[in-house]
Order: structure tokens, then C-alpha cells, then sequence
């Protein structure tokens, strides 16, 4: 990478993205989607603002459905860079989104790199994910493709501020949350996770590379049954153009399972998929979801 597009990729990955425009008649887009339910999501409410995006399928991570429900898709692998360059500029996109999860440990496996990504790999000095996906999109701005808020079409699914459950957290539990956000967003700010559990003002574990999900499941079997308070966080200055964190159902389920109690995300800047049913099944579960805010 030369020290122009360098340059250009710090500033993708330190600072946020600028405030979106509404989608004009003249814009093109293309959902780069992951795995998850993001790429859906985004999809269909694109849709509902009479747009049909290209939807570009990264083969190691993309959920098979989006065929039945993309009308326009190509399926690349997570190394064919030069071919997803090459296929925006085909398809005159000038706007991306990129939803849904791609896993760190993508890095450890046999996937085998293009030549131009083989070259930027080489060249970063650090592979976390900040720097990961902000060169990528700094090779896209590059080339006249503006990646937008990745919630440009999902705002109503952005967690509230205050309690959004029957039950809101205890003192107890507040305190815990007060504990978590602290060390949280230390460990956000190095770009090492997003989420920490917590059990009576101690760290119980961090999430690193594994996900939300697994860091729970892995503090369930540390703690001895004990309550779990479950924290994430944004990054300082998160970019919302790209790992925005998200909750689904599924975390309200492995809490259930894990006796976390309390949930507590970043208000305005966390996703909440299937929000309804997540806000439900929490209930059910005596589980306090809560958005906070610095």
C-alpha cells in the first residue's frame, strides 16, 4: 500500500463516517453481506424505500437463503478483492453497505488471497479489525465508491436510551453494568472486543475473537452458577459504517442459559435485530435490557 492509501486507511478506521444523505435516484448500491441476519435486514428495507441493491455474498460467511431472496447476487470468496472491485465498477455501484459478521479467524484460514489482497495483507502492520476493514473500505473510497452507515436503512432497530424491558437492572446489577462499561471500553478502544461479562464488579471474560455468544457461553462455565451481567459496548468514536455492534435473539437465549441477567448496550450506536421478539423473549426470561449512554 502507498503512503497516500495508507493514510487513507487510518483515517477510515479512526474517525467516524460523516452523517449519511438520503438515498437519491441516481445512486446505485451493493450490501457486501456477511453471515447473520444483517444482510436480510438491510435488504428488505432497502426494498422499502424502492431500492433493489446488488447483493454481493462473501461464499465463506453469507447465509445459502439470500439466493431465494436477492434478485441481484453474486457469490464471491472472501479473497477475490480484485473481482469485487472489478464487479462494483461493472455494475456502476457507487454506494455499499456492509452488513453482516465476518469472523477475524477468517485470517487463520485456507482461504487463499488475490493478488491485490495478498499485497495490502502484507503491507498493514496490524490486522485487527479497524485496520482490516478500513483499508478495505479506504480501497473502495479510492475508487469512487462511498461506503455508507451500515444502520442507513435500520435506524428504527438502534437500541433506546434507558430500559426496554419490564425489569430494569437492581443497584447490584447497575453497579456491575458501571464496572463493565469502564474496562468495556478500554478494551473496545484497543480494538480487542466489544463485550465483557461481569459478576460482582469482576471480569469474568472478554470477548476477543470468538464473538458475543461464545464469550458468554465461555463465562458461564467460569462463574459457578453465579449471576452474569452481560456488557457491549461501541468503540470510542465508532465508525458506523462498519462493526456496529449488534444483539440478536440468539444472545437473549445463551443469557437465559448462562443465568446473565442484564443486558446493557450503547445506546444509538447498537443494532438490535428482530427487536420485538428479542424484547419479548427477555421478558419472559426476567432479563433487563438497558441502553446506555457516557
Amino acid at each position: 500500500m502507498n503512503d497516500e492509501a495508507a493514510k487513507t486507511a487510518t483515517h477510515a478506521a479512526g474517525e467516524a463516517a460523516p452523517r449519511p444523505s438520503a438515498p437519491t435516484i441516481t445512486d446505485r448500491y451493493a450490501i457486501i453481506a456477511g453471515n447473520g441476519r444483517f444482510p436480510f435486514l438491510v435488504l428488505d428495507a432497502a426494498r422499502d424505500r424502492g431500492i433493489e441493491p446488488l447483493v454481493v455474498a462473501i461464499k465463506e460467511e453469507a447465509f445459502p437463503e439470500l439466493d431465494n431472496n436477492a434478485r441481484q447476487i453474486e457469490w464471491l470468496s472472501l479473497g477475490e478483492v480484485a473481482r469485487l472491485l472489478e464487479l462494483l465498477t461493472e455494475r456502476s455501484i457507487n454506494k455499499v453497505v456492509l452488513a453482516g459478521q465476518v469472523k477475524h479467524v477468517q485470517l487463520f484460514s485456507s482461504i487463499k488471497p488475490d493478488g491485490m489482497a495478498e499485497q495490502t495483507l502484507n503491507g498493514m502492520e496490524r490486522k485487527n479489525t479497524n485496520a482490516l476493514i478500513g483499508t478495505f473500505v479506504s480501497m473502495l473510497e479510492m475508487r469512487g465508491v462511498h461506503v455508507v452507515d451500515s444502520t442507513l436503512f435500520l435506524k428504527p432497530l438502534l437500541a433506546a436510551e434507558g430500559s426496554m424491558t419490564e425489569r430494569a437492572p437492581d443497584e447490584s446489577e447497575f453497579a456491575d453494568i458501571a464496572y463493565g462499561r469502564e474496562i468495556a471500553k478500554k478494551i473496545a478502544g484497543l480494538d480487542i472486543g466489544q463485550t465483557i461479562v461481569v459478576a460482582d464488579r469482576a471480569c469474568v471474560a472478554i470477548e476477543a475473537m470468538e464473538g458475543t455468544d461464545a464469550a458468554i457461553e465461555r463465562a458461564a462455565g467460569l462463574s459457578n452458577g453465579k449471576r452474569l451481567v452481560v456488557v457491549k459496548v461501541s468503540k470510542p468514536q465508532q465508525d458506523m459504517r462498519f462493526d456496529v455492534p449488534v444483539v440478536g435473539v440468539r444472545t437473549i437465549r445463551v443469557m437465559q442459559r448462562a443465568n446473565a441477567r442484564v443486558l446493557a448496550v450503547d445506546a444509538g450506536t447498537t443494532l438490535l435485530f428482530e427487536r420485538e421478539q428479542l424484547i419479548e423473549e427477555a421478558n419472559r426470561a426476567g432479563i433487563a435490557v438497558i441502553g446506555m449512554t457516557d
